[in-house]
């Protein structure tokens, strides 16, 4: 479970009831499973896994394997192994950063680039966050922020 807030930091906040708490964590648990259930029909749509989606959307910009895993919330170990399975499809190559010899910057090939833009307009078409209005979508955006920082 997720850490939480604490009280102090927002004095006019009470104290969350336990029928509250445990209603908003089977919510979030059940709008994640949507986001990965979409998530997972994308990725067979494109003949892709899960994680590659996933990794292709956070590739918005030349990043490292480093910050492409923090955005995946995983293991650097594991955004490695999926940016060998992209680079092996051509969508990714790896090139010297410019800084720093240990750290190489992940890059979209034009291939990866037009793989990218499909997978984006598949994943924003159907999400399960199309069924709020923009400014609902922007104001769930806002809550989630403000308990996860």
């Amino acid at each position: 479970m997720a850490e939480r807030a604490d009280p102090a930091a927002n004095p006019a906040a009470g104290p969350v009831s336990g029928e509250v708490d445990r209603e908003v964590c089977h919510l979030v648990h059940r709008f994640v499973q949507r986001l990965d259930g979409h998530v997972r029909r994308v990725a067979d749509d494109l003949d892709l896994t899960p994680t590659q989606v996933i990794a292709l959307r956070e590739l918005s910009e030349e990043i490292t394997a480093r910050e492409l895993a923090n955005r995946m919330s995983c293991e650097a170990s594991n955004a490695t192994f999926v940016l060998d399975r992209l680079e092996a499809q051509g969508l990714v190559e790896r090139r010297p950063h410019p800084t720093d010899r240990r750290a190489k910057r992940i890059v979209l090939t034009p291939a990866g680039a037009d793989r990218r833009a499909e997978v984006v307009a598949r994943l924003n078409a159907h999400s399960p966050l199309t069924a709020l209005p923009p400014a609902r979508q922007e104001a769930l955006r806002d809550l989630l922020r403000g308990l996860v920082g």
